[in-house]
């Protein structure tokens, strides 16, 4: 946690976001270690060597070697298109908090989890129904991730191969299943019942994630809805429940889920602002690689439906049937900011951000003193380094 040596300094909501997360690590990867190690041996191993705690052959991890401002590969997080460079892009978690140190991304659900508890119940409220939903939450993402590698033939996450490129394809769906049920095995009843519609959830908009890459006349209504259902809808999830775990009034618990479902929804338009105009050092994937991989991103359905000249030159690079060249790649990250895809982003984004600490303003039974750590992880969705 951060050390506040100034007494008249309060902390920014950065500070704060990175506070909660690193403190989510810390009491919830715990969890998540108890109930990898119940797998059987195979996939207790692949199911830790995607968390980044070990290498390949069991041993334990250099967490320098995971430890990365790379984004994360989600099925809650985009999609590239089959064209491309395989392994060049695909994020979800990475720049959101700073470095994680133990591999295994930032634990931005898990951190939402716990926060939601928190406004709800207050400050010590992470008791065990509320860290064993956090385990799950992020045990349900890795599921995803895992997955999500092999549909997108992506070779590396956080600078290290992928799972299915180590154990194979087979192996690494296998150990994927298994992460789904451990996670639905760490809660129950109501909970369960969430997690359950959620996954489903996410799993219709990956299938009509796939469906839009044979298509061309993708919409940006039915982009954001897909969207909705990929990024969104878990993040939501974890919100959701936080609250319950801890008892909250059905009214409180559904205010804190559109809460994240709107900050899900600026995550995704974020992430994809970084995968055209971020910096590698940062985003660690190469600059333009949702472009070079043909990825009907966000901000590029936008650029596409504007009816431009600059639209119209985006269209024709993306009929391309190779890789771009640098002068191409250029070309169509120009194209997209002509056409008002990058602008249109960052300012919808922004908006979602202002709906989420609207619903969170409006929630029944939520102590507006105890939202702090929601509205910090808010705020630095957006804040992400272009």
């Amino acid at each position: 946690m951060a050390d506040y040596t100034d007494s008249d300094r309060e902390p920014d909501s950065a500070d704060v976001a990175r506070e909660v997360l690193e403190r989510a690590r810390g009491v919830v990867e715990p969890v998540m270690r108890t109930a990898v190690q119940t797998l059987p041996g195979r996939m207790q191993l692949i199911g830790a060597y995607h968390l980044g705690w070990v290498e390949a052959d069991g041993s334990a991890a250099d967490s320098s070697a995971t430890d990365s401002s790379a984004t994360d590969s989600s099925v809650a997080g985009g999609r590239k298109a089959g064209r491309g460079v395989p392994g060049a892009r695909n994020g979800d978690d990475g720049g959101t908090a700073g470095a994680g140190r133990s591999g295994g991304g930032k634990l931005l659900r898990p951190g939402l989890v716990l926060a939601a508890a928190k406004a709800v119940a207050g400050p010590g409220t992470a008791g065990r129904a509320v860290l064993s939903a956090a385990a799950a939450v992020e045990l349900a993402h890795n599921f995803t991730l895992l997955h999500d590698d092999l549909i997108d033939r992506d070779r590396t996450r956080r600078h290290r191969p992928t799972a299915w490129t180590v154990f194979g394809a087979e192996n690494a769906i296998l150990a994927g299943d298994a992460m789904l049920a451990l996670a639905l095995r760490l809660v129950a009843g109501e909970l369960a019942g969430r997690l359950a519609e959620c996954v489903i959830e996410i799993c219709d908009g990956q299938y009509d994630d796939c469906a839009f890459e044979q298509r061309d006349d993708v919409t940006l209504d039915e982009c954001l809805a897909m969207a909705g259902k990929k990024t969104a809808a878990l993040l939501g999830c974890a919100c959701a429940l936080g609250a319950s775990a801890v008892r909250a009034a059905p009214a409180a618990a559904a205010a804190l889920e559109e809460f994240g479902r709107e900050i899900g929804i600026a995550f995704q338009l974020t992430d994809d602002l970084l995968g055209i105009w971020g910096d590698p050092v940062t985003t660690g994937k190469p600059v333009g690689s949702d472009l070079t991989a043909r990825k009907k991103s966000l901000p590029v359905v936008a650029a596409l439906s504007a009816g431009t000249a600059a639209s119209e030159e985006l269209a024709e690079l993306y009929a391309l049937e190779r890789n771009f060249t640098e002068l191409e790649l250029r070309r169509a990250a120009d194209a997209v900011e002509r056409a008002g895809g990058r602008t249109w982003a960052a300012a919808e984004a922004t908006a979602r951000v202002a709906r989420a600490h609207a619903h969170l303003a409006k929630a029944p039974g939520i102590n507006q003193a105890a939202v702090r750590d929601l509205r910090a992880i808010a705020d630095l969705i957006t804040r992400r380094t272009f």
